[in-house]
């Protein structure tokens, strides 16, 4: 098996364990035809696993389609009824399954009663900017490359994010860490930037969290003088290899580690460092408290991105919303929550800023 078909197996495998027993419904829906391909592919790991699995006609066959929704919807009337109702439908191909999988976004408006058991969305790209139907969604798959999907969201009451974080986590930047600096190499003076203005002290110890290819690792380096230490923690093995010669430059160690689980001691750290990390935790509070467990009273947290918010959000085509974990309202509420009190924050378009300092206590 090569390791497009192993990423494809691991993937619908937790598909097929977040699908509950008994009877369900499966939508998914994405803005091309990938929708089809992955119900296909869903319905028949169902199948593998066991699982008795209508697959319901797919998009662009509205009578069909039409007239096989108001059968499953006459039949889960009956069957929720009881035994006294009144006749019963005769037998049918559809309306033996209990689990029916559906694909795209025609199946996705016309749910059965109760709605979809589990909305499955897949990102590729948008049709326009701003589009996005990811809101309500059970799972998030990104398939901008269809050889290699990743889940990027699970709702908690399908599977503990513990199940599936940290393996996709690695399979969305290990596809990606070979190119990444050829696509944002140069927002390395914005890096610099960001770590001038941050304030860290000379002969601190300060933590990359997330440093992926190394980018801001020259930048520490300068900050903190020939008297501190810089280091550099990711989680996925192909960005650290890429940030070899930006952790030797800056005479860096490099570390494999879990951002939630940090390998270091309590308070013992001056200042982290976090360019794009909160966006991808799984909880932001927990996250943040477990950088506030490394570091010192009065140390510092810087966190960065070479984007502003609005300019990502359109960049990756979905719209911006109000209590995501950056904006100011809510980051600031987690960071006090955790440990933390923001002290500075700065989102324009053509960078994320915001620091705070640790309050010595949650």
């Amino acid at each position: 098996m090569d390791g497009a078909a192993r990423r494809w197996a691991e993937v619908l495998d937790l598909l097929v364990e977040v699908v509950p027993p008994g009877p369900a419904g499966v939508i998914v829906d994405s803005f091309d035809g990938h929708s089809r391909v992955v119900a296909d592919r869903l319905a028949a790991a169902l199948r593998a696993g066991g699982r008795s699995c209508a697959r319901l006609p797919s998009t662009g066959t509205p009578g069909p389609v039409s007239a096989g929704m108001a059968g499953l919807r006459r039949a889960q009337r009956l069957a929720q009824a009881g035994p006294g109702a009144g006749p019963r439908l005769a037998p049918t191909p559809l309306l033996q399954q209990a689990l029916v999988v559906a694909d795209g976004p025609q199946w996705r408006a016309q749910a059965p009663d109760g709605g979809w058991t589990v909305v499955i969305w897949l990102r590729t790209q948008p049709p326009a900017a701003g589009a996005d139907r990811s809101a309500g969604a059970h799972v998030v798959i990104d398939l901008h490359d269809p050889g290699w999907p990743v889940i990027r969201h699970v709702d908690a009451a399908l599977t503990g994010r513990d199940r599936w974080y940290l393996a996709e986590s690695r399979a969305f930047f290990a596809a990606r860490a070979a190119t990444w600096d050829s696509r944002f190499g140069d927002d390395q003076p914005a890096y610099a930037a960001a770590v001038a203005e941050s304030g860290l002290p000379a002969g601190a110890t300060v933590v990359d969290v997330g440093c992926g290819t190394g980018r801001a690792l020259p930048a520490l380096r300068a900050a903190v003088g020939p008297t501190g230490t810089v280091v550099g923690l990711d989680v996925t093995p192909q960005m650290l290899a890429v940030a070899g010669p930006n952790g030797a430059a800056a005479t860096a160690g490099l570390v494999l580690a879990d951002a939630r689980r940090l390998p270091f001691a309590a308070a013992g750290i001056d200042a982290i460092f976090a360019a794009g990390l909160i966006m991808h935790l799984p909880d932001t509070i927990a996250g943040l408290r477990e950088l506030a467990r490394v570091t010192r009273p009065g140390g510092r947290l810087v966190l960065f991105h070479p984007s502003g918010r609005a300019a990502l959000a359109a960049r990756h085509g979905r719209a911006l919303r109000p209590d995501e974990p950056l904006a100011e309202g809510p980051l600031r509420i987690s960071a006090v929550r955790a440990g933390w009190q923001v002290v500075h924050y700065d989102d324009p378009p053509d960078r994320f800023l915001a620091i705070a300092v640790r309050t010595g206590g949650e």
